[in-house]
């Protein structure tokens, strides 16, 4: 991906629309609109870490009353995590929520995703090399009923978590930073998280 790539300008659009509630958010989305600005590959070229730092678009799901989360067991990371993927080059970044939402767990998304809440830098370290993702985190609702056919080959199961009982201590560890900026994005603090234990 070079600099003049239209995609390069798409993602940079995705940062930049991005709430920062603190300073240490507001660093952070910085820094990655540096790295997007420096002409840096940003898109994953093979796996499992070239480049060493690339693109993820994270799709949280709730259902209808923002009550739960979908979370799925990741077979490489090891961990409970959102559904989501490495954006491809040229790709835009919720097109890569809508083609994985299809892939991982069998369903289309009939509307826009619309603005991620939330970005994340993170040193992922699954069964194989460790990477760093630069993570895109979008929320989508579907209801609890939606029947969903996940990726055997990707995830060992999926599970809907209530929001008292979510896996903190084996999930991403920016999950309840999430939910934190959801509870913002709704202006409202109803969604109650537990410590990790």
């Amino acid at each position: 991906m070079n600099a003049a790539d239209p995609s390069r300008a798409w993602i940079r659009q995705e940062i930049a629309a991005i709430p920062a509630p603190d300073e240490a958010s507001a660093r952070e989305l910085a820094a990655a609109l540096a790295w997007v600005d420096s002409g840096a590959e940003l898109c994953r070229r093979a796996k499992p870490a070239t480049p060493p730092e690339h693109l993820v678009s994270y799709f949280v799901i709730t259902d209808e009353a923002a009550s739960a989360l979908l979370l799925v067991d990741h077979k490489n990371a090891q961990l409970w995590l959102p559904p989501g993927g490495h954006v491809e080059a040229g790709e835009h970044p919720r097109d890569t929520v809508r083609r994985e939402l299809k892939e991982e767990l069998g369903i289309a998304l009939p509307h826009d995703p619309g603005t991620p809440l939330m970005l994340s830098r993170s040193f992922t370290v699954g069964l194989t090399a460790g990477h760093t993702d630069v993570s895109l985190w979008y929320w989508l609702r579907i209801p609890r009923e939606q029947s969903l056919a996940f990726d055997a080959e990707e995830f060992h199961g999926l599970r809907w978590f209530a929001l008292d009982a979510l896996p903190l201590a084996r999930s991403d560890p920016h999950l309840s930073r999430f939910v934190s900026a959801l509870n913002a994005h709704l202006g409202h603090s109803a969604l109650e998280l537990s410590p990790p234990p």
